[in-house]
């Protein structure tokens, strides 16, 4: 009995749902970055900032939060547990110190060492981000858009979830946001980070994983659904602090549930069995390869040349006798000596490659900027939605924030299920979502274009959804194209895209537009020059919106083109699943 109970603990221990369930709690405080439009306005008065100075420090935590190399290197270099701890230690340092400038207990510092510590503080997001996710897909490896899904979902929603914390404390002090937000995420990875590795989780797979995925995803649907009528009902109704305690307590009930899916499957059925488990291959077998047919890489690499287009759109039957007839001629004919088989030029889609093989691939650069056109202009939104509902005339910026983070949330969650869907249905290039998700937020900018009633409310619902979907659609689709090995350092490359976005469209194009209007209406009224600038009315944010939904629609082509880059690529990895 003993022995048993023994085994069991052991199971839990290495069970990848403890993994996982560990990930999704520390990304749910790795989305500080989603913060900055609630922390901006204490920043901007305390320090007085104008729009463009704020813009400055708004892109230094784009950066912070997308360079991502020393992340990945040290992720390949050191224990996962330890890469977490450098990224903890940032975070508590960078915006620390921001909070003892914002409240006078340290010296004010110039502009440009403000934005060193924001990068600093926001960085430690990249070694959260790339812990979680490098151990979700290599211990999920058939369930890689699910994973990316929820695990950056939870990202997505960490701002809702430190600003209810921060209502429950009820602080008088609104820079007491900032130390939250340097203190939360350092202590939740540091309790954790001893939990997230890989668990060699593709020899775990289960008949009843499909049950726990579903069981993970109600989770996060009530998760969502929660937190949103908390949120519309601290709006529009009084409530008293202690009714604000027990919906913070039942929040913290609704994230520990997940745990009951490793409990359960390692306590309570016979999962040591050997045939409850089926180990599954990381990279799926060529086509054309008899179980146990050794066929050489250098003869696989010469078919991959050889063949005709047209073959990867036969029927999966006929494709596999046309590639295995290939496959024998080009044997016979090497081991006669009629040809001489070429050295490997690198590797195919759908194989593992490095970073410096994967930038010579236009596809690669396909999904870097498409992301950069796409995710950067939902990101103009995110950081200046403090600005954009002020100058709307909305004073619940707290309540916008949190809702934006809520629709960012589900994007990832339905970014993540749905692509799945498309390539495990229907064997269909995974972009396709995204150009869908990038039309979805070229509608969500005219909304905010106009200024229509109730259109902050529309439009963060549009380009949260939007923007969510590419971070959970962007991860997979790198995984599945340029393969696991060194995901890490992929990931944190095409990261970079954020940043480089938000530099041009917020740091340039938006921050340029308000101020200038700002100055065009203080101008026509008494102004002190003390106070900072502040302009009212649509016009403010009326030109950069058009702008962002053109960047979309871009975005959107070339999300197309890269789906008709990849259909065999798709094909080739899913489509033996449908025949």
């Amino acid at each position: 009995m003993a022995s048993t109970t023994r085994e069991k603990f052991v199971s839990f221990i290495n069970n990848r749902w403890l993994v996982f369930v560990a990930a999704m709690w520390i990304q749910s405080c790795a989305g500080i970055g989603y913060l900055f439009g609630s922390i901006s306005p204490v920043i901007k008065s305390s320090l007085n900032y104008n729009q463009k100075e704020l813009a400055r420090l708004g892109v230094a935590k784009d950066l912070g939060d997308s360079v991502g190399f020393i992340a990945g290197t040290l992720s390949e270099i050191l224990p996962l547990w330890a890469a977490l701890l450098v990224g903890a230690v940032q975070n508590l340092i960078g915006y620390g110190w921001v909070w003892l400038i914002t409240t006078g207990r340290a010296p004010i510092l110039p502009l440009w060492a403000m934005c060193v510590l924001i990068f600093v503080g926001n960085n430690g997001e990249t070694y959260f981000n790339t812990g979680a996710l490098v151990s979700g897909v290599q211990n999920f490896p058939k369930s890689r858009g699910p994973v990316v899904g929820i695990l950056k979902g939870f990202a997505g929603l960490g701002g809702a979830i430190i600003s209810q914390i921060y209502t429950m404390i009820h602080s008088s002090n609104p820079a007491s946001l900032i130390l939250m937000v340097a203190v939360t995420p350092a202590v939740v990875v540091v309790c954790l980070m001893f939990f997230i590795r890989p668990v060699g989780g593709h020899k775990q797979i289960r008949p009843s994983d499909g049950a726990s995925f579903t069981f993970i995803y109600g989770i996060c649907l009530l998760l969502a659904a929660y937190l949103m009528a908390v949120m519309l009902i601290q709006d529009l109704v009084v409530v008293s602090h202690n009714v604000i305690t027990v919906f913070t307590i039942v929040l913290f009930v609704i994230l520990v549930v997940p745990i009951l899916v490793p409990i359960m499957t390692s306590f309570f059925t016979e999962t040591n069995e050997p045939d409850d488990t089926i180990e599954e291959p990381l990279v799926p077998k060529r086509e054309g390869q008899e179980p146990g047919m050794q066929t050489p890489d250098l003869i696989l690499s010469e078919v991959e040349d050889e063949k005709p287009k047209d073959v990867d759109l036969l029927p999966a039957s006929e494709r596999h006798k046309r590639i295995a007839h290939l496959q024998a001629q080009l044997m016979q004919a090497a081991a006669e000596g009629a040809v001489r088989v070429k050295r490997r030029r690198g590797p195919h889609r759908g194989e593992d490659f490095t970073l410096t093989q994967a930038l010579v691939k236009a596809d690669f650069w396909l999904i870097f900027f498409s992301l950069l056109l796409g995710s950067g202009s939902g990101l103009t939104v995110i950081d200046n939605l403090g600005q954009m509902s002020q100058s709307l005339g909305y004073d619940n910026t707290h309540v916008l924030v949190s809702m934006i983070s809520i629709w960012n949330f589900l994007g990832r969650i339905g970014g993540g299920y749905f692509s799945e869907l498309v390539v495990r249905d229907y064997a269909y290039p995974r972009p396709v979502a995204m150009a869908v998700a990038q039309l979805i937020m070229s509608v969500g900018h005219i909304f905010f274009a106009y200024g229509w009633p109730g259109a902050m409310y529309i439009g963060t619902l549009l380009i949260g959804l939007g923007y969510g979907a590419h971070w959970a659609i962007v991860p997979a689709t790198a995984s599945e194209l340029f393969g696991l090995k060194k995901f890490g350092a992929l990931y944190n490359f095409l990261t970079l895209a954020n940043p480089a976005g938000s530099l041009v469209f917020s740091g340039m194009i938006a921050s340029s537009i308000y101020d200038r209007e700002a100055e065009r209406q203080a101008h026509g009224s008494v102004f002190d020059p003390d106070d900072a600038l502040r302009c009212n009315g649509s016009i403010c944010f009326f030109l950069t919106s058009l702008i962002m939904s053109g960047f979309c629609i871009i975005a959107c082509i070339l999300s197309m083109i890269l789906v008709r880059r990849t259909k065999s690529v798709y094909t080739h990895l899913y489509g033996k699943t449908r025949t």
